[in-house]
């Protein structure tokens, strides 16, 4: 079950947290450096790590899971966010060029893979797809004190049958985090030299995975790939449980 929006956002308030958007935000950045034109969409809660494609992005949406709850983002301009059902997200399909997870693989449990053959749906020909999850050899996911270590974790082999399985080619996996999830001033200081030392000799214990996926199209479909057949869902009804975003 996702953690509550709540506690998310109350994570990124603190030092940790605005350590770990920060080194996340710079791995996102790196596989997607540009976005001009493009139609960028966040789902579980990567509002966070929204907030510098909005200049570039033809059309920008932060989709949070129903269970976890929702914030107005951004705080300032149109809101951009809405809360859906992860299995069936309000767009039609082939219409999204960026698909970002963030705090949402690891909470699907047995749904991750409808959830990520929605994704396959939603996806233009050739779309990208980045997913942000705990690493099950990292630290972070066995330490509660940050969102990292709830839910699932997964192992490198684990997302790639699940992508491939959900017909995406696994593009790229990286570790992310590479220190431990201390609320200690000097370890705070000392992660992006660590993280930039780690990235260079592809240190395999980082905290989290971070997997770029392509949206593959293939006929016929294997009789173990279940094709998704549904039209685009109807808008959300208005969040309940939205509430007011943090400046950001």
């Amino acid at each position: 079950m996702p953690l509550d929006v709540v506690d998310l956002r109350s994570f990124y308030a603190t030092p940790l947290g605005g350590m770990a958007r920060r080194l996340i935000g710079k791995k996102i950045r790196v596989h997607w450096p540009r976005a001009d034109g493009m139609v960028v969409i966040g789902l579980g809660y990567a509002a966070p790590y929204l907030g510098s494609f909005r200049r570039e992005a033809l059309r920008l949406g932060a989709f949070m899971p129903a269970e976890q709850g929702g914030i107005l983002w951004p705080s300032r301009g149109p809101v951009r966010s809405v809360m859906v059902e992860e299995d069936r997200l309000p767009l039609p399909d082939n219409t999204v060029d960026r698909l970002l997870m963030v705090h949402c693989l690891e909470s699907a449990g047995g749904h991750a893979r409808g959830l990520l053959r929605e994704a396959w749906r939603v996806l233009a020909p050739q779309g990208r797809l980045l997913i942000v999850v705990p690493n099950r050899r990292g630290i972070w996911a066995r330490r509660d004190n940050t969102p990292f270590g709830h839910g699932q974790p997964y192992s490198r082999g684990q997302l790639e049958r699940l992508l491939v399985d959900a017909l995406f080619t696994p593009l790229l996996i990286e570790t992310a985090l590479h220190v431990p999830p201390l609320e200690l001033r000097l370890m705070i200081r000392a992660a992006p030299p660590v993280e930039r030392l780690a990235t260079k000799v592809s240190a395999p214990f980082g905290g989290l995975l971070v997997v770029e996926a392509r949206k593959e199209i293939a006929s016929p479909i294997t009789s173990g790939v279940v094709a998704v057949q549904r039209q685009a869902a109807t808008a959300p009804e208005p969040a309940r449980r939205l509430m007011p975003a943090k400046k950001t």
